[in-house]
């Protein structure tokens, strides 16, 4: 079976913001886009990456392991600095630390 990815390109501050762990969650907002794209599917890992890189620039590629996602109110300038639903992916863990994670450790 082929490996599920999801994709999620970011702009440079958020991208390095998760590179030095200063970052948790990636969010997208609750549209019909991303409701498609997330609710009821399971992934095997994220691939964050700086915006869209050439396929062997591995500096602009972060790989995290899929740990859920839930939705949450949250206000950011990003998205216009008023109360919004979000999906909130928890991006913090490697894919190393992920294998030494505690299962009774849930987030959710």
């Amino acid at each position: 079976m082929a490996e599920r990815v999801l994709h999620l390109p970011l702009k440079r501050e958020y991208f390095e913001a998760i590179k030095a762990g200063d970052k948790a969650y990636e969010y997208r907002l609750c549209t019909d886009f991303w409701r498609k794209r997330l609710e009821g599917k399971t992934f095997d890992r994220i691939e964050l990456t700086m915006g869209y890189p050439a396929a062997d620039d591995a500096e602009r590629r972060i790989s995290r392991p899929w740990r859920g996602m839930r939705c949450e109110q949250i206000t950011h300038p990003h998205f216009g600095g008023k109360p919004v639903e979000v999906y909130a992916i928890k991006v913090n863990l490697s894919m190393e630390e992920a294998r030494h994670e505690d299962d009774t450790d849930n987030w959710w």
